[in-house]
């Protein structure tokens, strides 16, 4: 259809709701080193690889360098433990309902996540990896978010210019990925502090907060929100490349 070649669905927190998963073995990882683990961290590091996610939890936590390695074998480890409990992984609203109508229009779309290939392997279980052309885990890139890397291979694995391709995303983190990656890049926030339901503008929110990255195309509620309609639109709306 139109000139939507591609649509690139984020993991964690816009197509499933594993955020929650993630918590739990973060306050574990705190908990072991007698540390807290607090929203703050949370919001610093969410939309992070594991490889940034552990230095700045970490750093917060009060705790040497030397911990890193420690606490990344150990979320990673603990984290897969938890994605294959029956029952953890649940869609997000509107995901599933989106991945049927892009299908039913012959839209192909991919999965790009800065989760390593171990956790992202359970949520294709669940959601079905039938719904996605290509997949890309983060430890199948050298570079993650919020470097292009990971939709710029996607894009290549479908064969498609990203340039005609739409990115959704929950973080800002991805978002940049997906800006600098040269898609028409739509923000869906999993966070209560990031901005929601409305046109992305000059980078700030109205109670002068900060806003979602410059060179997003929209920030919406929901997935329910977003149609391959509206996907299109913001790919014309955005100006002829040069």
């Amino acid at each position: 259809m139109g000139s939507l070649a591609a649509v690139f669905f984020d993991m964690d927190g816009l197509l499933v709701d594993t955020e929650p998963i993630w918590t739990i073995a973060e306050n574990e990882a705190a908990a072991r080193f007698g540390r807290a683990f607090t929203p703050a961290m949370k919001r610093a590091m969410i939309g992070h690889g594991i490889d940034t996610a552990v230095p700045i939890m970490v750093s917060m936590l009060g705790l040497p360098t030397s911990a890193i390695e420690e606490t990344a074998r150990f979320l990673l480890r603990r984290s897969a433990e938890l994605f294959r409990e029956p029952g953890v992984i649940v869609a997000q609203p509107g995901a599933l309902e989106l991945l049927a109508v892009l299908r039913a229009r012959g839209v192909p779309t991919a999965l790009v996540s800065s989760s390593f290939r171990d956790l992202m392997e359970p949520v294709l279980e669940v959601v079905g990896r039938d719904l996605f052309a290509a997949t890309v885990a983060g430890d199948e890139v050298v570079r993650r978010k919020p470097d292009p890397e990971p939709y710029l291979t996607a894009a290549g694995l479908l064969g498609v210019d990203p340039r005609r391709c739409a990115v959704l995303e929950d973080s800002v983190s991805g978002a940049l990925a997906g800006v600098a990656a040269g898609c028409a890049t739509v923000l869906v926030p999993s966070m209560p502090e990031l901005p929601a339901d409305g046109q992305a503008g000059d980078g700030q929110t109205g109670d002068g907060d900060a806003g979602p990255p410059p060179g997003v195309a929209a920030v919406v509620g929901s997935l329910h929100d977003v149609s391959p309609e509206l996907l299109e639109e913001l790919l014309a709306a955005r100006p002829a490349p040069a």
